[in-house]
């Protein structure tokens, strides 16, 4: 495994992280798809064997599963690892249990630690920009979890516009807040709309990015064919694969990639996961992997060197989407 330091955190994480959103089990509404305890904990043993130290969840993945999963399972080593989880998605049907207000934020850190079976968080993030409750409020309680609690280390922000990431890192600067140190995007060879504004921001402000769904839910390993009716049951269960991806220009670029990964003696996840980690704003893909054999050859992929000619026609295929995952 090879490292990278996470921007002004000083954290030293692996370049792949491991996202635990594929933790939970099937008896999970919304996530019949993920894992168990058992097959669960497999991964995470192995991911740890292979030198991967960065685990990523949050509070709603299998309605608090996943983040118990991940507590149990790395029982006696937590710390040899860098923790991150997130606050802000819907955890129940009450008016408080969803957004960035402060009892919430309170309310729901409490709980993810004691899932988590920790008294620190390394990586606090939003998972989405709240419009209801305003930004200095949010970063006052996030603050307070940092500075008085002690129960948080570091924030991060998740996918929002530039303009809002914008707005929070000028109102802690204004008014003596924690920083948001890390983005959290929607970013990979199929989705670059990041490039335009929020990672050029995350450049001048030397945030590193963290991208989500760096394999397009799956969308770039090639397992979805042109004018093939998908029979997956991610695809079945997932209705934001399907909303995000798909187009015909996407499945030009999935071609791109099959094509330079043949060339290279590599598989398109590899090839995917390559490119991503050639980008200097890039400090580590989070990867979803269920199965065992799976990680071990996503994590083949830093060792892929690619060059500019590589990067060029990989690129090439890209036509622009509308926004996508900020919802």
């Amino acid at each position: 495994m090879r490292y990278t330091t996470l921007g002004s955190t000083g954290l030293k994480v692996s370049r792949l992280c491991i996202g635990c959103m594929s933790f939970g089990g099937p008896d999970a509404e919304g996530y019949e798809w993920s894992l168990g305890y058992e097959d669960s904990k497999r991964v995470i043993d192995r991911a740890i064997d292979l030198g991967i130290n960065f685990f990523d969840t949050a509070d709603v993945y299998s309605n608090g599963k996943s983040e118990q999963i991940v507590g149990r399972a790395l029982h006696g080593r937590r710390n040899q690892v860098v923790l991150a989880t997130k606050v802000g998605l819907p955890t129940g049907e009450a008016p408080d249990d969803t957004g960035l207000g402060r009892k919430h934020i309170t309310r729901n850190l409490k709980r993810s630690l004691a899932n988590l079976k920790t008294d620190r968080v390394d990586l606090y993030q939003i998972h989405r920009w709240d419009y209801k409750t305003p930004i200095d409020q949010v970063l006052k309680t996030l603050t307070d979890a940092v500075r008085k609690q002690n129960a948080v280390d570091h924030l991060g922000g998740s996918s929002m516009w530039a303009w809002q990431f914008a707005k929070a890192l000028f109102t802690s600067d204004r008014l003596g807040l924690e920083r948001f140190e890390t983005m959290q995007d929607h970013y990979n060879l199929a989705y670059r709309e990041e490039e335009r504004e929020m990672i050029p921001l995350c450049r001048e402000e030397r945030i590193p990015i963290i991208p989500w769904s760096p394999l397009g839910r799956g969308f770039l390993t090639g397992k979805y064919k042109r004018k093939s009716k998908p029979a997956s049951i991610r695809y079945k269960t997932d209705d934001l694969l399907g909303k995000r991806y798909f187009r015909p220009e996407d499945f030009d670029v999935v071609e791109r990639l099959e094509e330079v990964a043949k060339e290279k003696g590599a598989k398109p996840a590899q090839l995917a996961l390559a490119w991503l980690m050639h980008k200097k704003d890039v400090a580590s893909p989070i990867i979803g992997p269920t199965k065992v054999g799976q990680l071990e050859e996503l994590a083949e992929a830093v060792d892929i060197r690619l060059k500019a000619d590589d990067m060029k026609r990989l690129e090439e295929p890209y036509r622009p989407h509308r926004v996508l995952g900020h919802e």
